[in-house]
């Protein structure tokens, strides 16, 4: 089983940037998928991005394409997410999660099984 351990939120102006971390315990990181999913007060929770097993396909929201920027390092059990010109919509609890199949349920929060416990992200404007 992989447990999910999220780091790197914190408060930053709008146009900063910021790098999340999930560190996963186990050996079997490499044969997950993962995803990133944020939360926003009073909102539900919504798909982010998610990268395939080998890192080479990549999926995400149109909100973010051309300012994030989804990786992992399966030698460090370490999936990342680069935020780049961050705005004030942006803030919300982001949440890694993981799944071990790349299926049209990506998007979907049911489409994961594991889920780390969520780091926040503030970006004020």
């Amino acid at each position: 089983q992989v447990q999910l351990v999220e780091s790197g939120g914190g408060l930053v102006q709008a146009g900063g940037s910021l790098r999340l971390s999930c560190a996963a315990s186990g050996r079997t990181f490499s044969g997950y998928v993962m995803g990133w999913f944020r939360q926003a007060p009073g909102k539900e929770r919504e798909f982010v991005a998610a990268i395939s097993r080998s890192g080479i396909s990549l999926y995400y929201v149109d909100s973010v394409k051309g300012r994030f920027t989804i990786s992992r390092d399966n030698a460090k059990n370490t999936v990342y997410l680069q935020m780049n010109s961050l705005k004030p919509e942006d803030t919300g609890v982001y949440y890694c999660a993981a799944t071990p199949r790349w299926s049209g349920s990506l998007r979907s929060v049911d489409g994961y099984d594991l889920w780390g416990q969520g780091t926040q992200v503030t970006v004020s404007s």
